[in-house]
């Protein structure tokens, strides 16, 4: 009877650890697995489903707040960004990426979690339409989440976008 009680204590907290949002341990690893890429290999992946990218600097140095940079960027952003793409058919525009000029956080920019994207009609309809409200920021941005998980932010001119995974790739 001692062994049960103990059991299902133990289960309820570790239900408590793995449970999706909750994870101070879940997070920790999953930011440490990420697979990182470069800038070039991800100029590549997004060049060959016709996702562009902009700087108000024209350059790509990651150092650089007027640049849009792609150095250090995980392997499921570009992804996500991919699937994105196929998903919504609308045509892409990056516009921000792990260059400095960013808030700081274990899912920011600069470690490779987040785009910004251009906003455009067919963008924010497919958003707006598809994905689940889930109230604003701490910073008054509204956001919608995808059944991926991933985090979408209305910036007023562009999307943020956290991507937690590829989002279906």
């Amino acid at each position: 009877m001692k062994l049960r009680s103990v059991l299902s204590a133990f289960a309820l907290v570790l239900g408590a650890l793995l449970a999706p949002g909750f994870g101070v341990l879940t997070a920790t690893s999953e930011a440490q697995a990420a697979t990182k890429i470069s800038h070039a290999t991800a100029t590549s992946m997004f060049s060959s489903r016709g996702i562009t990218w902009s700087s108000s600097g024209g350059c790509s140095n990651r150092n650089n707040a007027t640049c849009t940079s792609f150095d250090q960027l995980n392997q499921a952003t570009a992804q996500g960004a991919q699937t994105l793409r196929s998903a919504t058919g609308c045509a892409l525009n990056i516009t921000g990426g792990t260059e400095t000029g960013h808030a700081s956080g274990t899912y920011s920019h600069w470690n490779g979690y987040k785009l910004d994207f251009g906003k455009s009609t067919c963008l924010t309809n497919y958003v707006k339409n598809t994905f689940t409200y889930i109230g604003v920021r701490g910073d008054g941005y509204p956001q919608w989440q995808a059944g991926s998980g991933n985090i979408y932010a209305d910036e007023g001119n562009h999307w943020d976008v956290t991507f937690y995974n590829c989002g279906g790739c």
